[in-house]
């Protein structure tokens, strides 16, 4: 049931992307549904007006087969950045093979995926590999499929740059594993604003299918710069120390020891063998009419309290 009145369905929702994804698709007029293990993770954007929350493991074949009717698209944002062999390819290959299967058995064909500059089933890291495998299995389904392939995303509620600005607060100096390693990062809202212009009835959205689009900022910089920014527009500034490889691995390991999600993995530091970074063999942001905005611009709205707000939306210019 493809047409623009027809609500979209936001899988990954509830995350720190698909918060941004699901207001930026209220503000354009979409009706949108998110479906969670629970409601109560949806808090955060329950309360949009248009939106719906249900309560449902996407994973489940069954599932995704009750909730597709009705939609015009899906839009599908579940990723993990952390984990085991068999947790990426239960987020990234199984996840997508079930929602290919689900979506042709509904006749609801039209599928915006985002997966991540560097996804690649031959690539160095498990994260990298599962990417590229679930990129695959959507373009064999013969979907009406656009894949957004982003940098590392940045914006308020980020546990990236935030991260960073936290740990300058309480450490003397950084030691810092892979901090030569290059990223061209990009806004939560460009990112979430992309999504949008590439679903109908955006005029963009045809001309959107069948492509990847790689989402990516104006700069390249790398780790260590990262870490000076942030806490340069935080609370404190700290020296980093990069750390060599054989350190940095060691680092990784003793953080994967550690209960709860790690800070850093040695997955992590074998993502960062590949520049992430815009290959320019696929259109860009510029495709869809966004001039992508510059970190140096907006991390200082969200990192610093004290600062304006309302800098971020300045900070964007014209689109």
């Amino acid at each position: 049931m493809p047409g623009s009145t027809a609500p979209i369905l936001v899988l990954g929702g509830t995350g720190f992307v698909g918060r941004h994804v699901c207001e930026r698709l209220v503000r354009a007029g979409h009706r949108v549904t998110v479906p969670t293990r629970r409601a109560a993770n949806a808090r955060a954007i329950q309360h949009l007006p248009g939106l719906s929350v249900c309560e449902a493991n996407v994973h489940d074949a069954a599932a995704l087969r009750r909730l597709l009717p009705g939609h015009g698209a899906v839009v599908n944002l579940v990723a993990i950045l952390q984990g085991t062999e068999a947790a990426f390819e239960r987020a990234h290959v199984a996840l997508p093979h079930t929602l290919a299967q689900a979506c042709m058995a509904c006749g609801v064909d039209r599928v915006v995926h985002v997966s991540a500059l560097g996804a690649d089933p031959e690539g160095p890291s498990r994260y990298q590999r599962s990417k590229g495998r679930g990129e695959a299995v959507l373009q064999a389904a013969g979907l009406r499929l656009t894949v957004l392939r982003p940098s590392v995303i940045f914006g308020d509620g980020d546990r990236f740059l935030h991260l960073f600005a936290r740990l300058q607060a309480v450490l003397p100096v950084l030691p810092l594993a892979g901090a030569g390693a290059r990223f061209q990062p990009v806004w939560v809202e460009d990112v979430a604003e992309a999504i949008v212009r590439c679903l109908p009835p955006d005029a963009r959205a045809r001309a959107s299918q069948g492509q990847i689009l790689e989402c990516a900022g104006p700069e390249v910089l790398t780790l260590a710069d990262l870490v000076r920014l942030a806490g340069r527009h935080g609370s404190h500034q700290r020296p980093v120390w990069p750390l060599p490889a054989a350190l940095g691995r060691l680092q990784a390991l003793a953080m994967e020891c550690l209960p709860g999600e790690p800070l850093m993995s040695r997955d992590n530091l074998a993502s960062m063998q590949v520049d992430n970074v815009a290959s320019g063999q696929w259109p860009g942001l510029d495709s869809l009419g966004i001039r992508a905005a510059s970190v140096h611009a907006i991390a200082p709205t969200y990192l610093n309290p004290a600062r304006d707000h309302g800098l971020a939306l300045r900070a964007r210019g014209p689109r």
